[in-house]
C-alpha cells in the first residue's frame, strides 16, 4: 500500500496567505484615496460652502399691503354657445381666438329641409293674399248692386265673410311664414355679446344635439368670453375678511407676467363662506387692462391699505438685510460668480418689509446669505444646495 502525503493537509497560516486579507486591502486603499480627494477638494483648495440669495426687486407700496391672497383670472360673462335646433354642423366660421361680435354667425347648421319650408311658407302667403284680393273685390261689386238694390242681404252677408276669411288666411299664413323661418334662424349660431372665443368643441359635421347626451353628439359649439370682464377671483381666509372693504385698491401681478404689476379695486365679496375652506370668494376688477391677460391665469392679489401714488409703484433694487455685511464702515454684498465672491460696496434705502432697498447691484444677482466673518473678496466657495 502506497504512503499518503498528509502534508497537504496541513493549513497555511503564513501571513498574506488567508483569502479574506487579500480582498479588503484594495477597497480599503481605494475608499482612503477617495477620501483624500474629497478632503483636498474642499479644505485644500480654500472652498467654502455659503448659502446664497438673490438681488430682487420690490415696491415701496408693498410696505401698505394689508394681506395677499392666490386666485384664478375668470371671465365673469361666459358662455357656451349652441345651437337650438339639431342637425349637422355644415359651416363654422371661427377658431381659437378668434373675436365677435354680437349678433355675429359664428356657425350654421343643415337648414335645407327648413328653407324650403320657408320657401313654400312663403308661396301660402302669395296664395293667401290672392285671394284675399279677388274676396276683397267681390264683397266691393256686392256691396255696389245691394246699395241699388240688386242683390239681397245676405249675398252681401256672404261677401263679408267670404272677405274676412280670406283676411283670416293671410294671417295664417303670414304666421306660419314666421315660424318656418325662426326655426331656419335656430339653425343660425350667433355669438351672444362681443367677445374672443375661447375653445371650439365640434367641427363641420359633427350632429349637434344641444338637448341631448347621444353617442357621438355635440352640445355646445364653442365657448367664448367677454374679455372686457375679466376678474381676478382670490380665496381670503374669513379670519382676514375685516381687512377687505369694496373699493379697495388692489395690486394685482400674474404668475404669466412676474415683473408686471397691474392696479385693481375690490368689487365685491360672495356673501358665503366655504366651510370645506374656511375662505371667502372675493372679486377684484382690473384697473389697468392688458391685452396678455388670459381666463384661468394664475394670480396674486395685494390688498393695499391705501391707493399708492405714482412714484410708489416704480421698482426699487432690494436684498434681504441679512446678506448685507459691514466690511470698512461701508455696507456691502458678497456677489457670488463663477464660483468666487466679490465683495461689492453698496449704498442702502429704505426698508420695505423684509428687504432693504440698495444700489450697486443689479437684479438676479446671487449674493451670500448671512456671510461668516472670514469670508474676504476672491474666496473660492460653494453654493449650499437645499
Amino acid at each position: 500500500m502506497p504512503e499518503t502525503d498528509l502534508s497537504r493537509l496541513t493549513i497555511d497560516r503564513r501571513p498574506g496567505t488567508s483569502p479574506r486579507r487579500r480582498n479588503w486591502k484594495p477597497w480599503a486603499i481605494g475608499a482612503a484615496v477617495l477620501l483624500a480627494i474629497a478632503f483636498a477638494v474642499t479644505h485644500l483648495s480654500g472652498e467654502k460652502v455659503v448659502e446664497t440669495v438673490s438681488v430682487t426687486t420690490a415696491y415701496p407700496y408693498q410696505a401698505a399691503t394689508l394681506l395677499n391672497a392666490a386666485g384664478y383670472v375668470v371671465a365673469q360673462r361666459k358662455a357656451s354657445v349652441a345651437s337650438k335646433a339639431t342637425g349637422r354642423l355644415e359651416w363654422l366660421g371661427v377658431v381659437e381666438g378668434s373675436r365677435v361680435k354680437q349678433g355675429d354667425i359664428i356657425a350654421r347648421v343643415e337648414n335645407r329641409d327648413m328653407v324650403a319650408q320657408v320657401d313654400q311658407a312663403a308661396a301660402s302667403v302669395s296664395s293667401a293674399r290672392a285671394e284675399l284680393a279677388d274676396a276683397q273685390r267681390a264683397f266691393d261689386r256686392s256691396r255696389d248692386l245691394a246699395a241699388k238694390n240688386y242683390v239681397s242681404g245676405s249675398a252681401l252677408d256672404a261677401a263679408q265673410a267670404r272677405l274676412d276669411k280670406a283676411r283670416a288666411g293671410v294671417a295664417v299664413a303670414q304666421a306660419n311664414q314666421r315660424a318656418a323661418q325662426v326655426s331656419v334662424d335656430q339653425t343660425l349660431i350667433r355669438a351672444p355679446f362681443d367677445g374672443v372665443v375661447l375653445t371650439k368643441s365640434a367641427n363641420v359635421g359633427d350632429v349637434i344635439t344641444p338637448f341631448s347626451s347621444a353617442s357621438e353628439s355635440k352640445g355646445a359649439v364653442v365657448t367664448m368670453a367677454d374679455m372686457e370682464t375679466l376678474e381676478v377671483e382670490a380665496d381670503v381666509s374669513e379670519v382676514n375678511l375685516a381687512k377687505i372693504r369694496v373699493g379697495q385698491p388692489c395690486e394685482i401681478q400674474l404668475d404669466a407676467f412676474p415683473e408686471q404689476r397691474l392696479r385693481g379695486v375690490v368689487s365685491r365679496t360672495v356673501p358665503t363662506v366655504d366651510r370645506t375652506k374656511a375662505t371667502v370668494l372675493v372679486k377684484v376688477r382690473f384697473v389697468d387692462r392688458d391685452a396678455g391677460v388670459l381666463p384661468e391665469m394664475s394670480a396674486k392679489v395685494a390688498f393695499l391699505d391705501k391707493e399708492p401714488a405714482a412714484d410708489e409703484r416704480q421698482p426699487l433694487i432690494a436684498v434681504a438685510q441679512e446678506a448685507i455685511v459691514e466690511r470698512g464702515g461701508q455696507s456691502s454684498l458678497f456677489v457670488v460668480a463663477e464660483g468666487r465672491l466679490k465683495l461689492v460696496a453698496v449704498q442702502t434705502g429704505r426698508k420695505i418689509n423684509d428687504l432693504v432697498v440698495v444700489s450697486g447691484v443689479k437684479p438676479g444677482d446671487r449674493v451670500v446669505m448671512n456671510p461668516a466673518a472670514g469670508l474676504s473678496d476672491g474666496d473660492r466657495v460653494r453654493v449650499e444646495q437645499k
